[in-house]
């Protein structure tokens, strides 16, 4: 097999991987441990330098809705979270590094202290092989969604995150 010919096979298989895990939507779930609270409020507004007397007495800021879900030190994703899988799965055809390249987020409404999240995972797109100034790789695009469900059993989305990531060869220098 030629080098053009593995580069295509792999290609072929990565969007194969790629298509596989799209098609199982939101396919991870994690609920926030705690629920939300006026202490990690504080101690995030603290952290920031930020004050508002409004996230003082009982409501989140918005940019808060990734911290009640994120698994911190000790815990793990779950096993079918959509861009783990995809970025173990580029590692394992030889893109072993990674870059953070950016992050859309969209807030619906600002969480209450009380409220319980819980947040889904999907993977939005694979797109590559691309050549970067930082070597060849694919972009992944992963896409979250907080919910708070409500006691009468409805469920209500609160925010939603494209992140994106190149997964990547270095460059040569």
């Amino acid at each position: 097999m030629s080098a053009a010919q593995g580069s295509a096979a792999r290609h072929e298989r990565i969007m194969a991987a790629a298509e596989e895990i799209k098609a199982l939507g939101e396919a991870a779930e994690s609920r926030a441990p705690y629920a939300v609270n006026q202490a990690t409020i504080g101690t995030w507004l603290d952290a920031m330098g930020y004050d508002n007397e409004r996230f003082r007495r009982g409501e989140a800021p918005p940019s808060m809705a990734q911290v009640w879900t994120m698994p911190g030190l000790g815990r793990k994703r779950p096993p079918e979270d959509p861009l783990s899988r995809m970025t173990e799965l580029l590692t394992e055809e030889g893109y072993a590094a990674v870059l953070g390249t950016n992050c859309e987020q969209t807030y619906e409404r600002y969480l209450r202290v009380g409220e319980e999240v819980r947040v889904t995972s999907a993977l939005e797109s694979v797109v590559g092989p691309k050549r970067t100034a930082m070597g060849e790789g694919y972009f992944v695009t992963s896409r979250n969604t907080w919910y708070v469900d409500h006691p009468d059993g409805s469920t209500e989305k609160v925010a939603t995150m494209l992140f994106r990531v190149l997964k990547f060869v270095p460059r040569e220098r």
